[in-house]
């Protein structure tokens, strides 16, 4: 079983930067938190681990994900 994917530090801003959008657009919140502002939500649940994001990565030859 694979462990928890480690994102680096752009892939971590892109996926905060959609679930705060998410959030702010009236999405449900996947944890109890006192926050109220969305990125700090999003970063909360970033640490619990509960965001269903996966990262797609490109080959290191410069192909993209489709094989091209």
């Amino acid at each position: 079983m694979p462990g928890k994917q480690q994102y680096n530090r752009y892939e971590k801003a892109r996926i905060l930067g959609a679930r705060a959008l998410q959030v702010s657009y009236g999405a449900p919140v996947l944890i109890e938190t006192d926050q109220t502002e969305p990125i700090l939500i999003a970063a909360e649940e970033y640490d619990a681990g509960v965001l269903p994001f996966t990262v797609r990565r490109g080959k290191m030859d410069g192909r993209g994900r489709r094989g091209e």
